[in-house]
């Protein structure tokens, strides 16, 4: 019998195809040469080991910026980002074949060579690495549960 992937609610921060990477708290964080390939946001619940809230990925058709949505997390993708460790968890409405989580793991190691190249112009030190594909169960189990802390904005300049 195969389990049921946790539900989460996730607020959209980066419509899929936007060239605009913008932060949890909504401020503007670099313009990207590329779209963004899918939509990006975070899970408020939840505040992630980079000090900001839970990152996640939602697979499907543009939603727009601000849009709250319940969906199933089917996986994450780990992540370190200026030496700090960043789950990125991937949500769905059905669940991720593996030929779409070795085409997510692509874009991440790309994306995590972008973001090195970002961080050196901004004087920024720390490795940035793609780690691979993870549950979805052990990035929530990673984070913090945001009614614990009074979270006020990421603790880190990204």
């Amino acid at each position: 019998m195969r389990k049921e992937a946790p539900l989460v609610e996730v607020i959209i921060e980066i419509p899929r195809g936007s060239f605009l990477k913008r932060g949890s708290t909504g401020k503007l964080d670099f313009i990207s040469p590329v779209p963004c390939p899918f939509n990006y946001g975070s899970v408020p619940a939840f505040i992630g080991l980079d000090g900001d809230l839970l990152d996640a990925v939602v697979l499907g058709p543009r939603l727009p910026a601000g849009e709250k949505v319940k969906i199933h997390a089917f996986g994450s993708v780990g992540m370190i980002d200026g030496g700090l460790y960043d789950d990125k968890l991937i949500c769905s409405r059905l669940p991720v074949p593996p030929w779409k989580q070795r085409l997510i793991l692509l874009f991440f190691m790309i994306y995590a060579k972008a973001k090195c190249l970002i961080n050196l112009t901004r004087g920024r030190r720390g490795r940035n690495i793609c780690e691979g594909w993870r549950e979805a169960e052990s990035a929530l189990a990673r984070a913090i549960p945001r009614a614990n802390v009074d979270w006020k904005g990421p603790t880190n300049p990204f």
